[in-house]
């Protein structure tokens, strides 16, 4: 009769009996009451190994009174924030239990050891995705058959929203790529979405100016003022390239939001035939829509990939614009524009598309070391 009416208690006590180790895990934002000391002194009976941890949930703080309480139960009490604490503390939590017991420490140690190379393993996989999505999203061309006598500016603008489209589609795989990679796949959204603020689309103004370099750094990586000035700018209505370096350099440097909304891409058409003409839009000609998408891809990757399973709030991405390319060498720098200014040009171009990858590579690194420097100042938290 005892037992059945403690039934649930039998059965939680009995992998102890068993010989398992107590990790009691308590709400530090939750006043401390004597009443949790009956089932705290049952579990010192049994004599096992044992780890308390403190996990405040609410804002208020109750900590000192669990902490005293706790160590005269348990035999180590730490403090730890499931939904903050960074992927090193886990391992470190993992290898503090692996010191209650002689025989625990190795296994736990090789448990460790497996979480990490997992980690390394997944880190790897996402750079190589980003890589994939990027050649993609510049190498991306759309085409529309053209009969005698059709419109070419509504061809131009079916196309190009077309485009653009299958870009946002391209970029919100990756980022479901991403989150799956990391086992994020319930990740909460705002609408279908990441929370972006409004308005910072693919294609906006202020992902330009928060993810966009400058013409001194393009300049200063090898893309010269020749180069940036006329780079592979199409007219819309004949197909040839305009002769405006000039020009197109003011327009970068005095209104840079005509440039990048407008030239992003390019419409031209093919041969006449007997069957109308081919029209093609694209491929990306701005020097700058690599490191938007590139920048943004870095933003996010770098949030899920470090995000707690134990979060349950919307994720909410910053603005860390260019900085974080301070750490990259100046050799990196001129392997990033070259890998972005000749992106692979099909599945089968294996040369840039490894070039893309190992400079994507460092440029993932460049943004986890300006994270991780930031993060003391709010700036980088996921």
């Amino acid at each position: 009769a005892g037992e059945a009416r403690f039934h649930d208690e039998c059965e939680l006590l009995r992998p102890i009996i068993d010989g398992a180790g107590i990790l009691y895990v308590v709400d530090g934002s939750v006043p401390y009451s004597s009443e949790n000391e009956a089932e705290m002194e049952i579990l010192r009976w049994t004599g096992q190994p044992s780890l308390a941890l403190i996990n405040r949930i609410g804002a208020d703080d109750f900590s000192a009174p669990w902490e005293a309480a706790l160590g005269q139960y348990f035999r180590i009490v730490r403090h730890f924030n499931a939904v903050q604490a960074p992927f090193e503390d886990h391992l470190g939590l993992l290898r503090g239990f692996g010191e209650l017991a002689p025989g625990w420490r190795e296994p736990l140690e090789r448990a460790a050891q497996h979480l990490r190379e997992q980690r390394h393993r997944r880190d790897h996989q996402a750079t190589t995705l980003m890589a994939t999505a990027l050649g993609d999203m510049l190498g991306h061309v759309e085409t529309l058959s053209l009969h005698e006598g059709a419109d070419r500016t509504v061809a131009t603008q079916t196309l190009r929203e077309r485009w653009r489209d299958w870009q946002r589609q391209r970029e919100q795989r990756l980022r479901h790529d991403i989150e799956k990679l990391y086992q994020h796949q319930r990740l909460e959204r705002q609408e279908s979405e990441l929370a972006w603020a409004a308005g910072d689309d693919l294609f906006s103004e202020r992902a330009r100016h928060a993810w966009g370099v400058s013409r001194t750094y393009l300049a200063a990586v090898g893309f010269g003022a020749g180069a940036l000035g006329g780079v592979g700018i199409d007219a819309l209505t004949v197909g040839h390239t305009l002769g405006a370096g000039a020009l197109v350099g003011g327009i970068l440097g005095a209104a840079g939001s005509v440039y990048y909304a407008g030239k992003l891409d390019r419409f031209k058409l093919g041969p006449l035939s007997a069957g109308g003409q081919q029209a093609r839009f694209g491929p990306v000609q701005d020097p700058q829509f690599g490191y938007v998408v590139l920048g943004r891809a870095l933003e996010h990757a770098w949030h899920v990939a470090r995000r707690n399973h134990a979060g349950r709030d919307a994720l909410a991405l910053g603005d860390s614009s260019d900085r974080w390319m301070q750490h990259l060498t100046r050799h990196d720098r001129v392997a990033l524009q070259k890998a972005l200014h000749t992106p692979p040009r099909d599945v089968a171009d294996a040369r840039r598309r490894v070039a893309l990858e190992d400079a994507v590579g460092h440029a993932t690194a460049a943004f986890a070391a300006w994270a991780v420097e930031h993060s003391s100042a709010g700036l980088a938290q996921p």
